[in-house]
């Protein structure tokens, strides 16, 4: 069982926790700080956790030129990649006020921190948790740095090795116990066969102390499904209110009809997971009154007879009798009574019958 730890006052994470589910906003606020707070709102009235976005201080991402690279893609927002990213990002005193609102609401709030400068900025904004976008996963400075602000991490892993994510956990452990991995392809969208959700398992295995989770880029919500009912304990997926809109994100990215059907889901999944004690349960009671077979008498078998094997079957019988997982125990046991033929074989009837024998 994965360690459970507090990521969110009062919301822990791992063992038998619920799965904690954020909405990625990212940058699909088309830089509209209206539209953010729409989507910070969607994602309270989905049932979401967190809404989470992406805070770049943009000089400490990007070099010059890659600010200064032409941008000519149909998703553009300026001229230059620098202008573009400049469209989408929110000033300090905007996430400030994102922030306040999404605890008005009552739905947690964080950002990945897109660099060391902008990590330092979401410190002092004071989010629960910090969240580490594949992108700087590889960068050891960054994630120790990151990991001694003390804060919960989540830490996702697109583009990465395992031996690169074993590094990660013995950079990361000592500094702060409380981070979880999430399996991640960093494709949008994604296709399936380059999920991987047997990562999950071998990240189960090898870091068994800490919560793994999942952060997807697929289309739709079955694979996400499908993480949970195979033990995430996080699940990201990207958001949007509308799917048309321009930006490279929002086709890998759910609509509001399809975020509230994912929570709903994954909620069902956690209820259906229930206990791994296999036995009969209340609510088969029925059934099994109503369908259940008895052990029957094959033929008439006479008061003092023993029983052996051809002179029994199995059928639904009136009464209940010996269950079928019974018959072997009752060859070579005496009948107290005649028994007619298609009659059931009940306790009464046989000598030493067999105890403690479950339905």
């Amino acid at each position: 069982m994965s360690r459970e730890f507090e990521l969110c006052p009062g919301r822990r994470v791992g063992g038998e926790q619920p799965c904690f589910i954020i909405a990625e906003i990212g940058q699909n606020h088309q830089g509209d700080l209206a539209t953010a707070k729409r989507m910070i709102r969607m994602a309270k009235d989905c049932g979401a956790d967190c809404a989470k976005f992406q805070k770049s201080e943009l000089e400490y991402k990007f070099n010059k030129k890659a600010l200064e690279r032409p941008y000519t893609s149909e998703h553009s927002w300026g001229k230059t990649y620098g202008e573009h990213k400049r469209h989408l990002e929110f000033s300090h005193d905007q996430y400030r006020d994102l922030k306040k609102y999404a605890e008005e609401i009552g739905i947690f709030f964080t950002a990945s921190g897109m660099d060391e400068m902008a990590v330092e900025f979401l410190h002092e904004l004071d989010v629960p948790f910090f969240k580490v976008g594949s992108g700087d996963t590889n960068n050891f400075p960054y994630l120790e740095k990151t990991a001694k602000k003390g804060r919960p991490m989540v830490i996702s892993s697109g583009m990465q090795s395992m031996n690169t994510m074993h590094k990660v956990y013995q950079i990361v452990k000592p500094i702060n116990p409380n981070f979880c991995f999430l399996q991640c392809t960093s494709a949008y969208p994604l296709q399936p066969e380059d999920v991987n959700l047997r990562v999950i398992s071998a990240y189960q295995s090898a870091f068994p102390d800490i919560p793994i989770g999942y952060s997807g880029h697929e289309t739709g919500i079955a694979i996400s499904v499908a993480a949970v009912a195979m033990g995430a304990k996080v699940v990201e997926r990207h958001v949007t209110l509308d799917k048309t809109w321009k930006g490279s994100d929002h086709q890998a990215s759910l609509e509001p009809n399809e975020l509230a059907e994912l929570v709903k889901a994954i909620r069902t999944v956690e209820k259906a997971m229930g206990s791994p004690v296999k036995q009969l349960l209340p609510c088969e009671m029925a059934c099994n009154e109503k369908l259940g077979k008895s052990v029957v008498a094959k033929v008439t078998i006479p008061e003092g007879a023993v029983l052996t094997l051809d002179m029994l079957t199995v059928k639904v019988g009136e009464p209940k009798g010996f269950p079928p997982e019974a018959i072997f125990d009752l060859v070579g046991q005496k009948v107290k009574k005649n028994i007619e033929e298609d009659e059931t074989i009940t306790e009464q009837a046989v000598e030493n019958h067999v105890k403690n024998v479950k339905c």
